[in-house]
């Protein structure tokens, strides 16, 4: 494929990494936010190739599996009420909530429309007067500006039967929550192209001085990846401690600032509670006052609807990088693909699902621990 197939070169894959065995001293400890990049390290076996020279930890960087228990059952009260059309991204849809998923809730009656846009759940609306249109607004800054122009659009037509259900989270406050945790030991962390395609790096810089950690932009493909810790691991060993692009042809220091201008019209910080981690102040988006009337939890009161993570389900240590998926003792027994604890085992972007899926799991230990 045209600009691709040269960033699954394994010729290139291979040098770098040689250069990175070379290059390294000791064995670091780095972490990927992005659970995109996790699906290429596991699927082409990156950490287990560089695992004398790296240790790969895997971030919180799946925004399915973030989207905290109680906003997946608010999402599935919404979907059985019978004056809404629920619409989502397909990727939503086997996240376990409480008792069920939506997939569930749709054999049951309710209905739940898969749409690849925001935009065209708010042409549902604008054809489906007589129904209630909610439209689940989650990602990282990735998604925001599609989903903020759907809520600005909607105000602009006076589309009353619209609203979105938020659970939008950024990753610097993840970043900084996972450095000040006191059993941290992320000594750099590759950060995600897409987001900063986005936003861009600056905001990444005063973490990288005042905690003294390297943070590379990088992309998705094996050549990227492996030059992303390449270049962390020479920062490493030099002991210098910056903000480095390895997704040249995406990323720009300053982002796109068209995007970032809808969502500064649309959203702005707030406090977030995120899936198996708890709350990290202002680590979200949420609706600004004027859109008060395109908030779901607001318009269908919400509010009181609360959920306990179930304690069997680790992902809350498998996001926070404190234990690899293999090693949590429900791995591909209780849970799996079929019959999931939580949303890293069914998310495409889930660290349990690519551990799962691209062999780091033995059918034949789980049937005899089964």
């Amino acid at each position: 494929m045209r600009y691709l197939s040269e960033y699954r070169d394994p010729k290139v894959a291979r040098a770098l990494v040689d250069e990175i065995a070379q290059t390294a001293t000791r064995r670091w400890t780095l972490m990927e936010v992005c659970g995109g990049q996790t699906h290429t390290i596991v699927r082409q076996g990156l950490d287990e190739v560089l695992s004398s020279s790296v240790e790969m930890i895997h971030g919180p960087g799946c925004p399915v599996c973030v989207t905290p228990l109680e906003q997946i059952d608010r999402a599935l009260h919404l979907a059985s009420r019978p004056d809404v059309i629920f619409a989502s991204f397909g990727d939503m849809l086997r996240v376990p909530g409480s008792e069920c998923d939506l997939l569930q809730v749709r054999a049951r009656g309710g209905t739940v429309k898969v749409v690849y846009s925001p935009l065209d759940a708010l042409e549902l609306a604008r054809r489906t007067p007589n129904k209630e249109v909610v439209f689940f607004a989650v990602g990282f800054e990735t998604t925001a500006p599609a989903n903020a122009m759907a809520v600005w659009r909607a105000k602009e037509l006076g589309v009353e039967n619209f609203s979105v259900l938020v659970s939008h989270v950024t990753v610097p406050p993840a970043i900084v929550a996972l450095l000040e945790s006191p059993d941290n030991r992320v000594q750099a962390f590759l950060a995600a192209g897409h987001v900063c395609t986005v936003m861009g790096w600056e905001e990444y810089e005063p973490l990288a001085a005042k905690y003294a950690v390297p943070i590379v932009v990088t992309g998705f493909e094996p050549v990227d990846i492996l030059e992303g810790i390449l270049m962390a691991v020479r920062q490493l060993e030099e002991g210098r401690h910056e903000v480095e692009n390895q997704y040249v042809r995406s990323v720009r220091h300053e982002g796109n600032r068209p995007a970032q201008d809808v969502i500064g019209r649309v959203f702005q910080l707030v406090d977030r509670q995120w899936r198996g981690i708890g709350m990290i102040p202002m680590s979200g988006l949420g609706l600004k006052p004027e859109f008060a009337d395109f908030d779901a939890e607001l318009k269908f009161g919400l509010g009181g609807i609360t959920a306990i993570e179930p304690p069997e389900c680790r992902a809350g240590d498998v996001l926070r990088g404190r234990l690899k998926p293999h090693d949590c003792p429900e791995f591909g027994v209780r849970c799996t693909p079929e019959n999931p604890l939580g949303a890293p085992m069914v998310s495409s972007e889930g660290a349990c699902a690519a551990y799962y899926n691209y062999g780091r799991y033995d059918p034949a230990t789980a049937d005899r621990e089964a």
